[in-house]
């Protein structure tokens, strides 16, 4: 019975902890609905209150009691930082640190906050000393931008013992100024700062009733493409850029950096890239103090252009920004586009100065109605009507009484608090009271209510010419810091350091950067962006990508880095159609092909194989001599071929028949020249950069050892080649192609005597700026001209002294001397302007044209001269000796067969005989030389073949 009871015990504490369990789930609050809400409430918190600022004002609520708190404490002197912050803390429930920190973020602006101390460095980095140590006041431009209490909304403080604005009366774009990013849920927002006299010149444009468009200007400098700007909206995307500089050929200078970096951070990936091997850098010099200067020494044998592209590729020399202009708006936040932000300003700036007018013409007016109405107290002595009233009631009612008949003119009923003023006028100013100078005093009111109602009825006007003082007043020293300019897009394979090592197991098929040096051989240093192309002895074409070690096929007959797009590289190759086929000549290049794709550069058949290859950069075509295997009846064991004969066509052309007989061997008698003739070159303004592809200015067409004549305003010219990597100097004012013998003409003023001087001199070659005006610090640039006989018009400064405007041909005024003479001078006058006029008629001497420049199109006339001869000569005849066979379109065939019995008839003409024994003596001489030519062929028995 006693184990029954403790079992019903320990069931009874059982069930009563389930009761227990069940009591405590019955008082659980449900939260699913709770969290919906209170999740939608602290978002809406965050977007609102937080982070994202509001349209009126620019600011977010920590960065507007900020300046509240210190327009509070405005005494005209700095304050502690901290003591700001502690007096913001009356306003703003999140703590010191967040207010410190958005006070110094505003400070770092350099608009509103006039700051005394170590703030910190935007361009380094560097945080700002603690609060203790700093010291702030608001500007005189805040001052008179930011508050006005009586146009301010107010609105208790978070606990209800402080009064704080809901938004400031703010009179200027200051969110465009300024910029603003936040973080909210669900929600960000990113607005770019402007330029100060950009926002002026804007709004005055909006009031006018012109749309405007504006862009960023940030504080750090730097070159920026806004071409996808989308006015600030998401989906939008920009370009900023480093300035880099070349001083020498070793050292790169970095004097501005892109928004949103510092010199640690672009150094730290600098490095980076050059530990990648992106870049080749020696080292690296961070001298930034007030302005930035970072110094980039570049390692031996590596160009400055070439570097600066891989600069702005691979490091952060050059980033994107992705816009994202969010606003709160009617307690909501709202994606407006920077045009329309700066519309909403400059409206909002009108409609506050309309409130302020209307404010102080209502204040004029009252100052009236209490001037006329103590003149008339004083002037009718209606004080003494009020000396024997008893009771408050009876004053009043008797001032009243004696006001009437003299009220009519006023602006507004006599109210009780008017006579309570009237009573509180002192006995020693009524003793006093000039009645001329109260007629003046009303006289001067009404002057003041004219002038303001004038405003209000011209307010537009007013607003504009508002916006025009704070230009005057606040805009120095606050011009455009970012230049703005089309950046092109890096191929960052062609400007990528050399990091790997290209190798090639030709026996295995294999290529790559990691295969053993031992099995395997040196190509050349690569990129690992870097392409490859392949040409197979079997004539297949294929391009990869750099790897460590990538199959290609066995048989690999050449191999090299590809480049895409280049046309000027082209390939001679000749080639056997099947085991027994014809021989095939053609020229190609290799523009645009699918990666790892095989493409066959012969007909296709099997079995076929290439007998000559050579990869020519700027299209030179050899002469090489065809030896053809001995046979019975071929009289013709070897002759030469010229690749020049042949135009270049695409790598899918069969080519052309070279022979139909088989092949010794095949060797190189002669190496070529370039067959392209001059490049044209292209100058594009608005990225500063040279191009192949018919964008911007036509330079010229350009030989292998033209250059290209650049010439600054800083008074120097220098000389450059046609890469397209090629650098310019931001103050360039002329570029084009340089002819040794054209003079340039200049005009400068000279610094040391004050005066102004034309030279003309020749520009000679030099690859550094030189300087062709006098090195004083006060001497400049005037005017240049590089036409042979240059006209211009002379204005002078009437201030100096009266001198008529004058024109002169600069090519009379002085002969050529050299770059460093002084020159003649032009006036004691000093010159106003300098206007430049159409020159001279002049004509230059025609160029003639050179081997480089020898056309295509004349083939076809070469192939019919040199069949005449065919058909002339006597030694070369034979119906079974064939010796090449080239087919064309214009003529499919060249040598024809001829009767060997008649062709010993004819007699060669004497021009034959003389190039024969020419050539034999120039193959004897250079035997003598010792030039390893094969003795079992001599000159006399070569073919040319024209095309």
């Amino acid at each position: 019975m006693s184990e029954e009871n403790e079992n019903i015990e320990e069931r009874d504490e059982e069930f009563s902890g389930q009761e227990e369990q069940n009591e405590g789930l019955e008082k659980v609050i449900q939260i699913s609905g709770m969290y919906k809400e209170w999740f939608l409430d602290y978002a809406s918190y965050v977007i609102l209150e937080r982070a994202v600022p509001h349209l009126h004002d620019g600011f977010k609520p920590v960065q507007r009691r900020i300046l509240h708190s210190m327009k509070e404490m405005d005494d005209s002197r700095y304050h502690k930082v901290a003591n700001i912050i502690g007096n913001t803390m009356k306003y703003h429930p999140h703590g010191d640190a967040s207010i410190g920190d958005a006070l110094v973020q505003v400070g770092q602006k350099d608009l509103l906050i006039d700051c005394q101390g170590n703030w910190g460095n935007i361009l380094t980095g560097d945080s700002a000393a603690a609060p203790r140590y700093i010291e702030a006041r608001l500007t005189k431009f805040a001052l008179e931008v930011l508050f006005n209490a009586k146009t301010t909304h107010w609105q208790l403080s978070y606990d209800g013992r402080n009064r704080e604005p809901l938004t400031l009366p703010v009179k200027f774009p200051m969110l465009l100024a300024s910029g603003a990013e936040g973080i909210a849920v669900g929600l960000a927002c990113k607005i770019l700062p402007h330029n100060f006299i950009e926002l002026i010149d804007g709004c005055i444009s909006n009031l006018k009733g012109k749309q405007v468009k504006i862009y960023p200007d940030f504080p750090t400098g730097g070159i920026a493409d806004f071409s996808e700007y989308n006015d600030g909206i998401r989906g939008g995307r920009i370009k900023v850029r480093a300035r880099i500089n070349i001083d020498d050929k070793s050292t790169l200078r970095i004097s501005e950096i892109p928004h949103t970096t510092t010199t640690s951070s672009l150094i730290d990936s600098i490095l980076r890239a050059n530990d990648k091997g992106k870049i080749k850098v020696k080292k690296v010099e961070d001298n930034t103090a007030e302005y930035v200067e970072i110094l980039v020494h570049l390692a031996s044998n590596v160009s400055p252009d070439k570097t600066i592209d891989a600069l702005y590729a691979f490091t952060d020399c050059e980033i994107s920004i992705s816009p994202n202009s969010v606003v709160i708006q009617d307690d909501k936040p709202r994606f407006m586009g920077m045009s329309q932000m700066l519309l909403e300003s400059a409206e909002q700036t009108r409609q506050l100065l309309k409130l302020e007018l209307e404010i102080k013409k209502a204040e004029l007016e009252e100052q009236w109605h209490f001037a006329s109405l103590e003149k008339i107290f004083i002037e009718n002595r209606i004080y003494r009507d009020i000396e024997e009233c008893e009771t408050w009631e009876e004053i009043i009612e008797t001032i009243h009484k004696g006001l009437k008949p003299y009220t009519k003119h006023l602006l507004r009923a006599v109210t009780d608090d008017d006579v309570a003023r009237l009573t509180e006028i002192k006995i020693k100013r009524i003793s006093k009271f000039d009645s001329f100078k109260a007629e003046e005093l009303l006289s001067r009111i009404e002057e003041d209510i004219a002038q303001v109602k004038t405003y209000l009825d011209n307010l537009t006007d007013y607003a504009i010419d508002y916006f025009k003082e704070l230009k005057r007043k606040y805009a120095a020293g606050k011009e455009r810091r970012t230049e703005i300019r089309q950046i092109e897009t890096i191929n960052t394979a062609l400007v990528a350091a050399s990091n790997v090592k290209l190798y090639v197991d030709r026996e295995e098929g294999f290529v790559g950067s990691g295969l053993k040096k031992a099995d395997s051989e040196f190509v050349q240093e690569a990129s690992d962006l870097d392409d490859i192309i392949i040409i197979r002895s079997d004539g297949t074409l294929l391009v990869t990508k750099m790897a460590e070690k990538t199959f290609v096929g066995k048989g690999i007959l050449y191999i090299n880095i590809w480049k895409k797009n280049d046309p000027r590289t082209i390939y001679n190759m000749i080639y056997q159609d099947g085991p027994a086929g014809s021989i095939y000549v053609k020229r190609f290049n290799v523009t645009s092909i699918i990666r790892d794709k095989e493409y066959p550069l012969t007909k296709g058949n099997a079995k076929s194989r290439v007998l000559h290859l050579t990869a020519n950069p700027n299209g030179e075509a050899e002469l090489v001599t065809v030896v053809h295997r001995a046979k019975a009846k071929l009289k013709k064991l070897k002759f030469d071929f010229d690749f020049s004969e042949i135009a270049v066509k695409s790598r899918s052309a069969q080519g052309n028949i070279l022979t139909k007989h088989a092949i010794n061997k095949i060797e190189l008698k002669e190496k070529g020249i370039s067959t392209l003739g001059a490049r044209k070159v292209w100058f594009d303004e608005s990225v500063k950069r040279l191009n192949y592809e018919d964008r911007g200015r036509l330079l010229g067409s350009f030989q292998a050892e033209d250059r290209i004549l650049t010439i600054m305003q800083s008074g120097t010219y220098k000389m450059t080649g046609i890469e397209e990597t090629t650098k310019f100097d931001d103050d360039m004012i002329k570029i084009e192609k340089w002819n040794p013998e054209k003079p340039l003409s200049v005009i400068y003023f000279e610094g040391e005597k004050q005066q102004s001087f034309i030279k003309r001199f020749i520009a000679e070659e030099t690859d550094k700026p030189n300087l062709f005006i006098s090195d004083h610090e006060d001497s400049k640039l005037e005017f240049v001209t590089t036409d042979w006989l240059p006209r211009a018009t002379l204005k002078f400064d009437q201030r100096a002294g009266s001198k008529d405007a004058e024109t002169i041909e600069l090519a009379e005024a002085i002969s050529v001397k050299g770059v460093k003479a002084l020159g003649n001078r032009i006036a004691k006058v000093r010159i106003k302007s300098i206007d430049e006029l159409e020159p001279m008629p002049y004509e230059e001497e025609e160029v003639a044209v050179t081997s480089d420049e020898r056309p295509q199109d004349n083939a076809a006339n070469s192939v019919e001269e040199e069949g005449k001869k065919e058909k002339e000569s006597t030694e070369e005849t034979s119906s079974d000796d064939e010796a090449a066979e080239v087919e064309t379109k214009p003529q499919k065939e060249i040598i024809e067969k001829e009767n060997p019995k008649s062709a010993d008839k004819k007699e060669a003409p004497p021009k034959s005989e003389t190039k024969t024994d020419i050539d034999e003596d120039e193959s004897s001489n250079k035997k003598k030389k010792g030039d390893g030519d094969d003795d079992s062929f001599g000159a006399g028995s070569q073919i040319t073949l024209e095309l």
